[in-house]
Parts: structure tokens; C-alpha cells; sequence
């Protein structure tokens, strides 16, 4: 049974106790009268969200031995669809158990920390959720059940930097997460003070902040917010991982602040995948276990592989764009009929915006009537 309430504290109005209510045997002529419970959706950034995202059963390839699925079914599978493991992933789930154990017994200073760091949909986010929920799982395996629910012990947190964070926004997303009770009239401090209490109460092991770049210390509000990270980090007794777009590149790294954060964390580099790397070929790796996981009745094995290089050009190597161009084309296969995926029918596939521009073939320089070259 999943314990909705957040450990630590009363839920809040923003986060309380998830919802369920019965619902009536929806007519399937069973005859059971069997009740089922529909529960409410909670944000991840919530207790109760992180635990549906974390306790969710994973989307599960087809099996030779297992009976079809129907279209709804495989539309569904299609949709949400398996997490393939990549260099970068490994080496996050890899670096964060060391920093977890270095940091376990120390007390004085702030534990090391990592940044994920890449392009747009490069799978910084997946990356992310995928080791935090192992992470999870890991201790919830190996930790007693709590002798009551209140006494359950939270392992992960997960926080979203909201677009233009003040320091007060940012330790607000902190109570946010566990439902501890806030008011307007609380200062920064007593909000930080809270969250850093309860998150050490209920045994925070690993903090997770997304979207990382969008902090920036050249403002004032975003010098009070990266002043504020640093607080936390000393004050909780957690390993922090950060993720962002290009995060070298912003003014995050720059300066006296920057300089601190750099200093303290490692680098884990989420970029494009190359096509090649040394006698290994990466980028077809992940497209060949993508495609083990395909449920289409008429698709060839092989057929994407051997368009590696056309789907590296098109997606620049990057995991996220590759993912979702596979996913829409089997999306699109089972819908009209066709129940598989050819190059002319990726083609057909429109994709982000930054994908696309950079696969567009660069057209000849335009001349000036009457004028020629002299190059």
C-alpha cells in the first residue's frame, strides 16, 4: 500500500493526501460487480507524484510468448514507451552512488555534488528521473517498513526551478515537495528553516533540481537564489544533482559564485551521441535496442539500424529527439495500417524545431545577378 501523506508533516493546501474514489464495474458484462479506484494525478514535483512515478510498473516490451496487444494498447505502450540506458546514464547512476557514500558521514561543509549538463533534449531529464528512481527503489528495498505511516522515510526529492526563482520561490518549491504547511506571511528564512528540518526528519538521501540553468546569479534575485543552493547544501544532509541546458555556458559557472558551485561538483556531460567512438558505435546501439522494444506486427528488424546515419544527421545524435522521432513513427504505423517504420516514412515526420533546423541541407549561396564568383 502507497503511503500519500507527506512524511515529516501536515499536507498542505497545495499537497495533500491523493484522492481515490470507487468507481462502479464499468459494464464489462463480468458480472463481478468488482469497484475500481480511479486516484488522482499528482505533479512529480510533489511527494505524491514522485511515489505514483516511482511505484508505476515500466512499459514493457512485447514478448514472443505473450498474446497481442490491442491498438489501443500498443498506442498506450507507444506513448509512454521503455527508458534505453546510454554512456551518460550509466555514468550518472555511477558518480552519484560514489558521492552518496563520500558524502554519507560528512558534516561540516556542503557534500559533492553533480550537474548534468547538455543541449536541449539531449535526455538530461531521464537521465535524472531514472537514477533517482533507482535510487528510490534501492532503499526502499533494503530499509524496514516503517512501523506507521508518518514514520516513512523519504530517500529522493525532486524540485523544479521555476522561470525567474527568487530565493523565496525556490525554498517554497522545497516545501512543496514534502506538503509542509507555508503561509504568505513567512519570511525566506523561515521557509528554508522548515524545509531543512523536515527533509533532514524524514532522511533525504538525494535532492534532485531541475532545470538549473534557469538560476542566474548576474541579477540580484539570482544571486540570492544561488546564495540559497549553497545554504541548502550545507544545511541538508543530502547529495545534490543539478541539471541543465549548456550549464557551462550560462553565467551559473561564472564568478565568485560560480566558482564555488564548480568547485564542488562534478561535471557529467548528457551531449549528443556520437556515431562512432573508437571500434563502438553508440548512437546505432541505442537505435537497435529501440527498436527491440518496437510492438509493430510488420516491422523488419534491422530496418533501423541500417538508417544510422540518416537518423543521426536528422536528430543530431541527441537521444531525446531519437526517442520521440521512433515514437511517433510507430505511433503513426499503427494508426494508418501500415504496422512499420521505413525511412520514407520518418521523413514524413515533422520534429522539434532545433532538430529540424539542424538537419536542414544548407542550400547554395544566392549570387548576385550579373556577378560572379571569385572563390
Amino acid at each position: 500500500m502507497v503511503n500519500n501523506t507527506p512524511p515529516g508533516g501536515a499536507p498542505s493546501g497545495n499537497a495533500g493526501p491523493a484522492q481515490a474514489t470507487a468507481r462502479p464495474d464499468d459494464g464489462d458484462g463480468d458480472g463481478d460487480g468488482d469497484e475500481k479506484l480511479v486516484r488522482q494525478s499528482w505533479p512529480i514535483t510533489t511527494w505524491q507524484g514522485w511515489q505514483q512515478f516511482v511505484l508505476a510498473p515500466p512499459p514493457v516490451p512485447p514478448t514472443p510468448d505473450a498474446p497481442p496487444r490491442s491498438r489501443e494498447e500498443r498506442l498506450a505502450y507507444h506513448s509512454a514507451f521503455v527508458t534505453v540506458r546510454t554512456p551518460a546514464m550509466d555514468t550518472l547512476a555511477t558518480s552519484m552512488r560514489t558521492l552518496i557514500l563520500l558524502g554519507r558521514h560528512q558534516q561540516t561543509t556542503a557534500r559533492p555534488s553533480l550537474i548534468v549538463t547538455g543541449p536541449a533534449a539531449a535526455g538530461k531529464t531521464t537521465a535524472l528521473l531514472h537514477v533517482g528512481r533507482t535510487c528510490h527503489l534501492a532503499h526502499t528495498h533494503h530499509a524496514p517498513p516503517p512501523r506507521r505511516p508518518e514514520d516513512a522515510q523519504v530517500p529522493v526529492a525532486y524540485v523544479l526551478v521555476p522561470p525567474g526563482a527568487t530565493a523565496k520561490m525556490l525554498a517554497a518549491e522545497f516545501t512543496l515537495y514534502l506538503g509542509i504547511p507555508t503561509t504568505a506571511r513567512m519570511t525566506q528564512t523561515q521557509i528554508t528553516e522548515s524545509a531543512c528540518h523536515t527533509y533532514n526528519q524524514v532522511g533525504v538521501r538525494l535532492v534532485l533540481i531541475d532545470e538549473i540553468h534557469r538560476v542566474n546569479p548576474r541579477t540580484t534575485t539570482g544571486a540570492e537564489t544561488a546564495d540559497l543552493l549553497k545554504d541548502l547544501t550545507e544545511r541538508i544532509s543530502a547529495t545534490f544533482v543539478y541539471a541543465g541546458i549548456d550549464v557551462t555556458n550560462t553565467p551559473l559557472f561564472n564568478r565568485v559564485r560560480g566558482a564555488q558551485l564548480a568547485g564542488r561538483a562534478t561535471l557529467i556531460d548528457c551531449g549528443p551521441l556520437p556515431a562512432r567512438l573508437g571500434n563502438k558505435h553508440p548512437f546505432t546501439d541505442v537505435i537497435t535496442d529501440l527498436e527491440n522494444a518496437l510492438d509493430l506486427q510488420h516491422h523488419r528488424p534491422g530496418t533501423l539500424p541500417r538508417h544510422a546515419t540518416y537518423l543521426h544527421q536528422r536528430t543530431a545524435g541527441r537521444i531525446g529527439s531519437l526517442t520521440r522521432l521512433i515514437r511517433q513513427a510507430a505511433i503513426t504505423a499503427i494508426d494508418d495500417g501500415t504496422e512499420r517504420i521505413t525511412k520514407t516514412a520518418l521523413d514524413a515526420i515533422r520534429l522539434d524545431h532545433h532538430a529540424e533546423t539542424q538537419h536542414r541541407p544548407r542550400t547554395a549561396r544566392s549570387r548576385t545577378p550579373g556577378r560572379e564568383s571569385t572563390r
